[in-house]
């Protein structure tokens, strides 16, 4: 593949994740680093050695060198870049939520369309390879019949009212947090190991801190648990600390999950259970090459990673031997290395998720906020 190069919007968390998965696949070149602040974004760019650090977008996107863009902004910033970038000419990568509203990301979905470019939404925890291994399960019949799907994304980082992260700022953020912001990753992956799509829904949220402590300064995600009081201001507070939610699934199946960041202990518990007519498969991401199996009639088994004693289709997730763990990290590389090679391949069959699904998932979002608003159950809308 001829080498294409790329520029990292964002300087914060998930711009450093990009920029490292970007930099390990060897094909591509990170040309530039753009952000809000010039000291952050030449921070980056020094410590990676990137030539070039910006704080104009614009002046990144009439650059014609440079192909593609990874958008690791807040979430209000999704749309508006995504949408410069591909009247640009860009192919776009996009952190989750994909927008703040389904209307924006639609928009989103359109655009990229009309001007053929590739486009994809970071839904990236799909690609473990104990989870390419459930969905590769079931595809080939070994769960039988989906009858339940439940679950958790649980999170401690925000447990205390003295912590703090844009995440919390609606007017950056959006209208929901945490089932906007790994809410949608485990209803992504429920739908992608199952096949089944998320009918209804019945949700139940909760702010347990209606003021927190805002830094006077600028804090990084997972970064804020050291500030002193001297540091604070008190903020007035409306977006989720907790959401539960029941669901309808495809044309029988139930389920239920529930997503939290003020759950002491849990750093990043995503727990995913699948209830099958012939068995069941259990994954938890903070033991990520792990594989629990259930059997009625039989015993069950803990299946440790090893791609040798993987499902076929789901070895190409696993790049390392068994005995060598691959985490969070090589799920950025899996997905970025598919992104690239179909930049370079118009013919190449896709294996990331795209705008339209991270659109889902905005659908999802919206419907669950009308459920608690209505206190009812509320039908997912196809767009």
């Amino acid at each position: 593949m001829a080498r294409l190069k790329t520029a990292i919007v964002g300087s914060g968390f998930m711009g450093r994740v990009h920029l490292e998965g970007v930099r390990r696949l060897g094909s591509v070149d990170v040309a530039a680093v753009c952000a809000r602040r010039p000291e952050a974004a030449q921070a980056l760019a020094a410590a990676f050695g990137v030539a070039r650090a910006e704080t104009d977008l614009a002046a990144v996107l009439a650059d014609p060198s440079i192909d593609a863009v990874h958008i690791c902004t807040p979430n209000a910033t999704h749309a508006p870049m995504a949408l410069a970038a591909l009247e640009a000419g860009k192919h776009v990568l996009c952190e989750k939520p994909l927008a703040v509203s389904g209307a924006e990301a639609a928009a989103m979905v359109r655009a990229a369309r009309q001007r053929g470019l590739r486009n994809c939404t970071c839904h990236n925890l799909r690609y473990y390879p104990m989870v390419q291994q459930m969905r590769a399960m079931r595809e080939a019949g070994e769960l039988g019949e989906i009858l339940v799907a439940q679950g958790t994304y649980s999170q401690d980082w925000l447990l205390y009212d003295t912590d703090w992260n844009w995440r919390i700022d609606p007017e950056e953020n959006g209208p929901s947090r945490a089932l906007a912001d790994i809410g949608s990753h485990w209803c992504d992956m429920a739908e992608h190991v199952t096949g089944l799509r998320i009918t209804e829904v019945a949700a139940d949220l909760q702010t347990f801190h209606r003021t927190r402590k805002r830094p006077k300064g600028s804090v990084e995600t997972f970064a804020g648990k050291t500030l002193s009081p001297e540091d604070y201001t008190e903020a007035p507070i409306d977006t989720e600390d907790f959401a539960a939610v029941m669901f309808r699934m495809g044309p029988g199946a139930r389920g239920g999950f529930t997503v939290s960041q003020v759950s002491a202990g849990c750093k990043n518990r995503l727990s995913m259970e699948i209830y099958g007519t012939r068995g069941s498969v259990a994954w938890n991401q903070e033991r990520p090459d792990e594989l629990w199996i259930g059997r009625r009639n039989s015993t069950n088994q803990l299946l440790v990673k090893d791609p040798s004693l993987m499902d076929e289709s789901a070895q190409p997730w696993a790049e390392l031997p068994g005995g060598h763990a691959e985490g969070y990290n090589d799920t950025f590389k899996q997905v970025f290395g598919r992104f690239y090679r179909s930049i370079g391949d118009p013919d190449r069959e896709l294996g990331y998720p795209q705008f339209v699904d991270g659109l889902r998932q905005m659908d999802i979002i919206e419907a669950a906020l009308e459920s608690h608003r209505t206190r009812s159950w509320v039908e997912i809308v196809r767009r």
